[in-house]
């Protein structure tokens, strides 16, 4: 990406910028970035305006000295582009266990300092441009300065020749993350990694 991208906390942005990105059609505008929040009881009959509530509270949109946030904005141009949800693990309560599988590898599921990278939204008529990678990379950054003591994402594979929908992308793809310095540490299912970066005792 050129200099002229930019990536700031949610709370520095707008709530209007932020609703750009997701846009007014489509999934990303309807879920809300709820989906590992609320869950399929909660999240199904919950009309979009709940939804975005939710995450205006969780973002904390607009008040740049709040030390509270649940992703990261990209910018191009000054215009709104991206999107990454980026939060200790246990502000997603509603992972897929078979995709984040703590008992087979040992995790807490209760442990905080494990940071997860849960979505990328890249608006339409910007894809294809490194904005996620951007995101990803950022996001690293954004959870060791926070404190963190490691940091997943949950790709799904992809393969050449091969279309996916960009619903099913929001978790990210694995070069994404590769491209970011995490790692292969799990294969649960046959789309699915567990990608990580540890970053040790001398956090942050």
């Amino acid at each position: 990406m050129s200099d002229e991208l930019t990536i700031v906390p949610a709370n520095q942005a707008s709530w209007e910028d932020l609703q750009a990105v997701f846009g007014m059609r489509g999934y990303t505008a309807k879920c809300q970035c709820q989906r590992f929040k609320i869950g399929p009881s909660g999240w199904t009959p919950a009309p979009r305006e709940e939804r975005a509530m939710h995450l205006r509270i969780e973002t904390d949109c607009g008040h740049p000295r709040s030390t509270m946030t649940s992703g990261l904005v990209a910018y191009l141009d000054g215009e709104p582009v991206g999107w990454c949800a980026v939060e200790p693990r246990t502000a997603y309560p509603r992972l897929p266990r078979q995709r984040v599988v703590f008992e087979v590898r040992g995790e807490d599921p209760a442990d905080a300092s494990v940071w997860a990278v849960a979505c990328f939204v890249t608006r339409a008529g910007f894809r294809r441009q490194g904005i996620s990678r951007a995101l990803a990379r950022a996001a690293v950054d954004f959870a060791r300065g926070r404190g963190a003591r490691a940091i997943e994402g949950y790709p799904m594979i992809t393969h050449p020749g091969v279309d996916v929908t960009w619903d099913e992308l929001h978790v990210g793809s694995r070069s994404i993350f590769a491209d970011a310095g995490f790692t292969e540490v799990f294969h649960p299912t046959l789309r699915r990694f567990v990608m990580r970066i540890d970053f040790g005792e001398g956090t942050p």
